[in-house]
């Protein structure tokens, strides 16, 4: 979530102070389509807008559609696959300038040097604040699915953005909320303060309920640390967070009815070389499975490489069983790109590499396609689509450190590159604010449409693809006291807004 560019103020609450920057969003263009392997624009021909719709390259069997016309000998749609359409949804993102953002923009300042080295660990921990030992790499079929949303997804036609009418409607305030996630079996909505405390609350009432977790002695919330992610399963709350030395750890904490039992396990530990940079989010994703963003270290311009190093956990989307319960504490996915690793060529966690500090992800709960927002170093926000027709994004590269947004940063197009289908300059934000493809009812002409924003300027943003092009609005709506740090949405769909400075909103029609 939070930015990091040697010329930007150190501390978030300076860089507000700041002029609103100009908001004329013009997109540098998306080339080829957001699928793994898809050609990069050069940057040359970035002047004009180019969206492209991402398009279906995998066959409903799991063979390349180039494959099976070759072998069947008859053309496919390559915009169709088990007679769906893949307008699951592209992203745009919202360019975010390095900064350390005391109040936590989406990626932080250049930190002092400390140490340099990866040091990813793993494993099993049962007493807090006693890092867990390394997994041994088991492997695993997938679990079953961990339904978020209680109601059945509508498959009705998304709507048309640019008719849709939208307004924020203060909800409740708190300390930093930072992330929000549904309970199966709970009503109410669990959110995240980066402090270190995950409250129960109503929604409807604007209530807090009760206090569920509390670990606000381990952790502490500066520049870009704290508590900065959340997943809730049927058995186990997962949170993600730093330590006080800065590290970040993913525990599970079991759940007790709408509470918690007391049980405690540390499911991950990643040393972090920097201050700045920890990724921090969390989602379970359509195949039960745990996804865990990590950034690439800190500093600035990825001094370790790890974006593209696939034998470190910096720079990467991790994708792991976790088991809680057994002998270690997690098992790996057997169609993770890494998995069997005999020949030491990646970590068998991962399930894409190339990001900066993915400030953001989620999945379409209508289509399970998935939505990156990736904060840029210091010219360009990105936004990258990977559609569940093509793997979801299984063994993709998204370009960093080799690449910022569609253009070159250090070097060549790598292998297995996702471009992103939405990018914006600096000039028109510092930090891009993920969000969610909105499946609610209450907006009907929001349906479909991906809503997302910037931490500096706080303006909710949409992008759609539903019509054969991306297309991108300015949904006129600015997060109340700015700084917007995270969307969260619940049961039935429906989107918040969360600040930094503490409101929570409600995205409803106007």
């Amino acid at each position: 979530m939070l930015a990091s560019v040697s010329n930007m103020p150190t501390d978030a609450a300076s860089l507000l102070k700041e002029p609103r920057r100009r908001l004329l969003l013009v997109a540098a263009a998306v080339a080829a389509a957001a699928t793994i392997g898809g050609a990069c624009a050069a940057d040359d021909e970035l002047s004009t807008p180019r969206p492209t719709v991402p398009t279906a390259t995998t066959a409903p069997d799991g063979t390349a559609l180039v494959e099976r016309q070759e072998q069947d000998g008859q053309p496919e749609d390559p915009l169709l696959t088990d007679g769906q359409e893949t307008d699951a949804g592209t992203n745009g993102g919202a360019a975010a300038t390095s900064q350390e953002t005391g109040a936590g923009t989406n990626d932080g300042a250049a930190a002092t040097s400390q140490e340099t080295g990866a040091g990813t660990n793993d494993g099993a921990a049962t007493t807090a604040g006693e890092p867990a030992a390394e997994a041994t790499g088991t492997t695993s079929g997938a679990p079953e699915p961990q339904d978020p949303d209680p109601q059945p997804v509508s498959t009705r036609p998304d709507g048309n953005m640019f008719a849709a009418d939208v307004d924020l409607v203060p909800v409740l305030t708190l300390d930093e909320p930072i992330d929000m996630a549904v309970a199966p079996g709970d009503d109410l909505v669990w959110i995240a303060e980066r402090s270190g405390r995950v409250l129960r609350v109503d929604m409807d009432r604007g209530e807090v309920v009760e206090t569920i977790l509390d670990i606000t002695a381990e952790t502490e919330a500066t520049g870009e640390r704290g508590l900065l992610g959340i997943a809730v399963t049927d058995r186990w709350l997962y949170a993600n967070f730093t330590d006080l030395a800065g590290d970040t750890r993913v525990d599970a904490f079991e759940r007790d009815g709408t509470g918690l039992s007391g049980r405690r396990r540390t499911i991950l530990f990643q040393a972090q070389p920097y201050r700045n940079h920890n990724g921090g989010d969390l989602a379970i994703g359509p195949d039960g499975f745990l996804y865990v963003g990590f950034g690439d270290g800190g500093s600035g311009g990825d001094p370790l490489d790890a974006g593209q190093d696939p034998n470190t956990w910096l720079g990467a989307i991790l994708r792991i069983e976790p088991t809680p319960d057994a002998t270690e504490p997690y098992a790996v996915p057997a169609d993770n790109p890494f998995a069997s690793d005999q020949d030491g060529t990646g970590r068998p966690e991962i399930f894409l590499t190339g990001v900066r500090n993915p400030w953001r992800f989620s999945f379409d709960r209508a289509t399970g396609d998935l939505w990156i927002a990736d904060v840029g170093q210091d010219r360009y926000e990105e936004v990258t689509v990977l559609l569940a027709a093509n793997g979801g994004g299984l063994g993709a590269n998204l370009g960093w450190r080799l690449r910022e947004g569609l253009h070159a940063f250090a070097g060549d197009e790598p292998a297995n590159h996702a471009d992103p289908v939405w990018e914006y300059s600096q000039d028109d934000g510092c930090s891009v604010t993920g969000g969610y493809v909105y499946r609610g009812s209450a907006i009907e002409d929001l349906y479909g449409a991906y809503v997302f924003g910037d931490y500096c300027t706080s303006r909710l943003w949409a992008l759609q693809i539903s019509r054969g092009e991306v297309e991108f609005r300015e949904l006129g709506a600015e997060v109340f006291g700015g700084s917007l740090a995270s969307f969260g949405e619940d049961g039935r769909g429906e989107l918040y807004a969360l600040s930094l400075n503490g409101t929570v909103t409600r995205i409803v029609a106007a």
